[in-house]
Order: structure tokens, then sequence, then C-alpha cells
């Protein structure tokens, strides 16, 4: 590669990096699109070869989707609803739990009493400060005037997600097929294997570990059932999604799920039991999940995943935290690459001495 070429490419990436950067807040309605008509589009070739036209194979996936979550939706709505308002009804019964029994063994343990509140002295406090106070009511408002607004936005972004996702998935060989014409030819062959290395890495990642995902949300939701937990699909749910990230999911669930247990039966036996939940459920994922549906190609160490999710929600808010790990997924396989390269360069092989 000439000297102008890596330039340009250097420049290209540089580029497209600070578009992400600066269009992020608009961005996630093509990214939702693209990761759907990603997961769609083998369907939608599935269904050419029964010499269905694209179109329509196109439509058929997207509404088999869009029941799949509805779905789910009106299976789980319900039932979260449900436990979140358990949850809120009992919030001033956790307040009592926390001042009448943790609070004296903070107490003991640290010296600190978190819960030592005077309402006279707020109450005289407040009325010193009504300024300050009136303040901080301001700010609350124009808070929650920029929440309506953001809320506007993400109603926008929900009912834009599945017009970009249908288009993409109809037209999507034909988008493939334009950006391999713009392959200089004579890197159209090592340049098609490359992108068929990050294929195979983005579909181990995206189907596998979103299955793994609902699968250990599942597990950990129906073992905090039997446990007896009122609070279990909510906590299964968080774990499950959490789980992206290695460990996460189960200390997670498991911090969760531990105070919940205390609160409810105020005994250890069921934290025991929680603990061989989570137990189990780590388990199952390590030795059957991850290597069934997910398998070793991705090739991330655990630390990797950590440092790519921070440093995407770092740089670029949520829509990083998305992109993190299949954008490093792909780069692990550029880097093995460059890795093999190297060592068949000269640079690395030895070279006799000139006689």
């Amino acid at each position: 590669m000439s000297t102008l070429e890596k330039t340009f490419s250097l420049s290209l990436l540089a580029l497209s990096l600070v578009l992400i950067y600066l269009l992020a807040p608009i961005l996630m309605p093509f990214l939702m699109g693209m990761i759907l008509a990603y997961l769609g589009d083998p369907l939608v070739d599935r269904l050419e070869n029964y010499r269905i036209n694209r179109t329509l194979g196109s439509l058929i996936v997207f509404m088999a989707f869009t029941l799949l979550i509805v779905g789910g939706l009106l299976v789980l709505v319900p039932l979260l609803v449900r436990e979140i308002s358990v949850l809120i009804r009992d919030i001033p019964a956790y307040f009592v739990w926390l001042q009448q029994t943790m609070s004296p063994m903070i107490v003991q343990w640290f010296g600190v009493d978190p819960f030592d509140l005077h309402l006279d002295d707020l109450k005289t406090r407040l009325s010193e400060n009504w300024k300050e106070t009136g303040g901080i009511l301001g700010r609350v408002v124009a808070e929650v005037t920029s929440s309506g607004v953001a809320l506007m936005a993400a109603v926008m972004n929900v009912a834009l997600t599945p017009v970009v996702a249908f288009y993409l998935m109809r037209d999507w060989d034909l988008v493939m097929q334009r950006l391999r014409e713009m392959i200089p030819r004579d890197k159209e062959e090592s340049t098609v294997k490359l992108v068929r290395e990050c294929d195979e890495v983005l579909s181990s990642f995206l189907r596998g570990q979103l299955l793994v995902m609902l699968l250990l949300g599942c597990i950990y939701a129906a073992g905090l059932t039997l446990v007896g937990l009122k609070l279990a699909l909510l906590i299964g749910l968080i774990a499950g999604l959490a789980s992206i990230v290695p460990y996460l999911g189960f200390a997670v669930g498991l911090i969760a799920a531990t105070i919940a247990a205390l609160f409810q039966f105020q005994d250890m036996i069921h934290v025991v039991y929680v603990l061989g939940v989570f137990v189990v459920g780590q388990m199952i994922e390590g030795m059957v999940l991850t290597p069934w549906l997910v398998g070793d190609r991705i090739g991330l160490h655990p630390v990797a995943v950590i440092f790519a999710v921070l440093a995407g929600g770092q740089l670029f808010g949520f829509i990083g935290i998305l992109l993190a790990l299949p954008v490093a997924a792909v780069a692990m396989v550029f880097i093995r690459h460059l890795h093999e390269s190297y060592l068949n360069s000269e640079y690395y092989i030895e070279q006799p001495d000139a006689e």
C-alpha cells in the first residue's frame, strides 16, 4: 500500500469517527434498522431460494420479527408492570426495614448512621434557602421539559426504525454488491476474504450473544421464581441484558436478588438459594450456552470486552455501547491478520548475515 493510499485510508477512518460522534443523536434508528436487516438477510435469502420475490420475502421476515417482538412485549409488559407496581408499593416498607434492620448493622460496623435525618433541621434549612430551592425547582422543571423533548425524539426513533430495517433488508444484497464493485480489482479477493471472516464473527456475536442473553435471562427469572422472589422476572431480565458484558449480569443480578431476598424473607437460607440460582446460571452459560451459540470465533478476552464497552460509552454514549462489541470483534479480525502479516514479514523473520 502506497503512502497516498495509507493517508487516504486513515483520513477516511478519521472522518467516519468524527461523523459518528457528531451524528450520534440521530443514528439510533439507522443502527437498529441495520442490525435487524443484518439479522433478517439470511432468512430473506432462504425465501429467495424458494422463488419468493425479495420484497415479499423481506415483508414476510419483517412481519415475523414484528409479531415476535410484539408477542414478547404483550407477555412481558403486564408481568413487569405488576412487579414494578409491587416494588413501588413496597418502597416505604423497604425504608422501614433499612432503618430498623440495616441501619443498626451499619452503625455497628462503620460507626455511621445513614438514616440519621432530623426533619425539623431539614425544614429549617429549606426555609432559610428558599431561593436556592426555587432555583432547584426551576432546574427540575427545565429537566422535565427537556425530558419531554427527549421522549418525542425517542418515539420518532422507534417509528423510524422499522422503516429503515425493511428497506435495508430488501436492498441488502444490492448494497453489498455496490460496495464490492468499489473495491480495487487487485485487492478484491483479499478484501472479500477479510469481510467474510468479519461477517462470521459478527454473526456469531449478534445472533449467538442475543440468544445467550435471552436464555440466561429466562434461566435467572425461572430460578428466582422457584425461590419465591416477587421481583424474579424484573431481576432476571436485567441480569440477562447485563450479561452482554462478562460477569456483569451475574454481579448485578446477584446483588439485586440478594437485597430483595433479604427484605422479602429476612433470613439467610433464601440468600443461599439465590446464590445457587446465579451459580447454576453462570455454569450453564460458560459450559453450554456460550460454547454452543457463540463459540470461540470472536476471540475477545473478557477484559477486552469490558474495556470496549466502557470506551464506547465514554466516546459515543449509548450508541457507543451498542457498537462497542461488534466493532471490537471486527477489529480483532484485522489485528489477527496484521499479526499474521507481521510474523511473515522480513522485519520479523531473521535474515542471514551477508557474506
